[in-house]
């Protein structure tokens, strides 16, 4: 295991169901035209922080902008089912209010902020652990100060960041959703991971509804040694 290593963590584009509040999971819609377009601009953001590794959810919208990384990089994708969206069961497909009418209880445990089996699906513990599993064995291929890209979702991204900073389950809704195409990044400290961005819109990136946020403060190139219910839909 070398120094300094770092982890980028890249949500996939928006697809028509983000754009109409359909709840994904682990289904598999495409990028919309926005999407493919959100991807191309992280691509270019990505790229020039020269990635020694790049995974991907094997869901289509990942893998998308997973491969708009590899054409400027020339790295492989490694698709890795570990890094899938949250499943959740049978609200997949539903929008938010559907799913309300229909699992009312599962509902009202998701907005108060429990870590709630939605659908008979995952726990975000369980997302967790398994997309944790994926990453620290990337994580133990990285040179001192090397760069692992995992372009996979919102809610997988949130679990994943909760359990590399040792945060109980309970408090991982204090990690905000973020935006399609938008990142998370955490550095290898001398006591363990620590978050150096969350949810930063790389530069290019717009979601045609609100500005552009810039990414600052930079990627350090030498790390010093809202509920779960929120308004994101899982995908």
């Amino acid at each position: 295991m070398s120094a300094g290593r770092r982890l980028l963590l890249l949500r996939h584009g928006r697809t028509a169901w983000n754009a109409d509040g359909r709840v994904q999971g682990q289904l598999d819609p495409p990028l919309d035209a926005l999407g493919a377009m959100q991807s191309r601009a992280a691509a270019a953001a990505v790229a020039p922080l020269r990635p020694d590794v790049l995974l991907s959810s094997d869901l289509l919208r990942a893998l998308a902008g997973a491969e708009q990384v590899s054409e400027l990089t020339g790295l492989p994708v490694r698709a890795e089912p570990g890094l899938r969206e949250v499943c959740v069961g049978r609200w997949e497909g539903l929008t938010r209010a559907e799913a309300r009418r229909a699992f009312p209880g599962e509902y009202a445990a998701w907005q108060r902020g429990e870590d709630v089996r939605r659908g008979g699906g995952e726990t975000y513990e369980e997302v967790g652990a398994r997309a944790a599993k994926v990453v620290l064995v990337a994580a133990e291929e990285l040179p001192e100060l090397g760069l692992a890209v995992a372009v996979t979702h919102g809610g997988t991204i949130r679990a994943l960041t909760g359990v590399l900073l040792e945060l109980p389950p309970r408090q991982w809704w204090r990690l905000a959703a973020i935006g399609n195409c938008c990142w998370t990044v955490l550095a290898e400290g001398r006591g363990g991971w620590r978050l150096i961005e969350h949810g930063v819109r790389p530069p290019g990136v717009t979601d045609l509804e609100t500005p552009p946020r810039p990414a600052w403060p930079p990627l350090p190139t030498a790390p010093d040694v809202e509920p779960q219910g929120d308004n994101h839909n899982p995908g």
